[in-house]
């Protein structure tokens, strides 16, 4: 979605929550799309809760509170579904999934993330569509079956982790770089400049950009 059309359309949401005293809500939203909403100064009056169905999901969907409901009170069940899927014969890939879905006329933003491990699937979905992707027999090459379940029932994500130590003279996004991914800081400047590097899921071609705990920088093709 455009970043006009975007943040529009989440701005009517907040105002049509503010009106009728009820939950409003996005399709999944990237992550550079949740940003780009954190950042609009619009929306900071706004009670918005983000949430993919579970945890450490990098797709979520905006919710806009009335005022009598707290974040803790929210429950993403009544608005995001789930489907579990398990292959036959061998283990369909994130995009065999993805492209089997959207075969189905499936838009993107109503999907959230796809969780893999194995034979098995878990793909995060809005009510909408769930009856649509539990019909879905074939991801790629293979056989599947699909049935709904309840938020609760999708493991965990895996994160995998690595620790990363070094020293530099100021926290900029060169340096940053340099350290996190093993270049040469002229080399890191090299692919800020290029527009290969994002900072907070958004692109960055400023060398001297400050980084902040918390900060996330990516790399194409580094990571």
């Amino acid at each position: 979605m455009e970043t006009n059309d975007l943040i529009r359309r989440a701005e009517d949401l907040a105002a049509r929550c503010e009106r009728t005293s009820s939950v409003t809500t996005t399709a999944f939203l990237t992550p550079a799309e949740r940003m780009e909403l954190q950042n609009t100064p619009s929306l900071r009056s706004a009670a918005v809760v983000y949430s993919g169905g579970g945890t450490e999901c990098e797709r979520t969907c905006a919710f806009f509170l009335p005022f009598y409901l707290t974040a803790e009170e929210l429950d993403p069940s009544e608005y995001i579904s789930a489907v579990h899927f398990r292959s036959f014969f061998g283990e369909p890939g994130h995009r065999d999934y993805l492209g089997a879905l959207l075969a189905l006329g499936v838009r993107r933003e109503w999907v959230g993330d796809i969780r893999i491990r194995g034979a098995e699937a878990w793909v995060f979905c809005l009510p909408s569509v769930v009856k649509t992707l539990a019909e879905l027999d074939r991801a790629g090459r293979y056989t599947v079956r699909g049935e709904e379940i309840a938020l609760a029932d999708v493991p965990e994500e895996e994160v995998k982790t690595e620790t990363v130590s070094f020293t530099v003279q100021s926290l900029r996004l060169d340096a940053a770089a340099a350290g996190l991914f093993r270049l040469s800081r002229a080399a890191a400047a090299d692919l800020i400049r290029a527009g290969a590097v994002t900072l907070n899921y958004l692109p960055c071609e400023k060398v001297d950009a400050p980084v902040r705990p918390g900060d996330i920088i990516s790399i194409r093709g580094h990571g």
